[in-house]
């Protein structure tokens, strides 16, 4: 494979890196409710703290993404799924988004904030936000819901980009025989 097919090394490592804290925030959200009583705070701390990660993270990639041009599809690609390709990953890169910021502004409308500061892995604190946290009561509580939702089908969109994502890129690999798995492999 060409040098120039490949992804950088940060590419790389930003994409695994978000890849592995969408699927611990994904378990954690989806059995939170299943920790016996006494540590569903402490999942849910988790989850909210892995969100931001993910969101930081996230920026980082889009910047260098942005600052950085991935290598070029291969040109036996038909265009239809150069275009398709390139539509999900846009659309990956919303939900990547999304989801920690609907999530962080869901906790913001949160009715008992106050009483729980929210702390980055227990250690760092992090802030509501502003705009939404100091609502009036009646209103918050319908955002609080809201964004609820909104959050939910950020993380549905989520799942079945993930899940086309990795169908388009075992097809290349695997029926097609191109080495697409090789361009966002760290050499070895």
């Amino acid at each position: 494979m060409r040098i120039d097919q490949r992804y950088t090394l940060p590419a790389i490592w930003l994409h695994w890196i978000v890849a592995a804290l969408i699927l611990v925030n994904i378990a954690l959200g989806l059995t939170a409710d299943f920790f016996p009583d006494a540590w569903v705070r402490t999942v849910i701390d988790t989850h909210k703290s892995v969100g931001i990660s993910v969101l930081g993270l996230a920026i980082l990639r889009l910047a260098w993404r942005l600052s950085h041009n991935p290598p070029p599809l291969p040109a036996t690609y038909p265009s239809f799924e150069r275009t398709f390709a390139h539509l999900v990953h846009i659309l990956l890169y919303v939900a990547i988004f999304a989801l920690p910021l609907t999530g962080w502004a869901h906790d913001s409308a949160w009715k008992d904030w106050e009483g729980h500061p929210m702390r980055l892995f227990g250690l760092v604190p992090w802030p509501r936000i502003a705009a939404i946290a100091t609502l009036d009561p009646e209103a918050k509580e319908q955002m609080h819901d809201t964004l609820f939702v909104a959050h939910q089908y950020a993380g549905y969109a989520l799942y079945g980009l993930v899940g086309l994502h990795i169908v388009g890129a075992f097809k290349h690999q695997f029926w097609d025989r191109d080495p697409e798995l090789q361009r966002m492999w760290p050499k070895g």
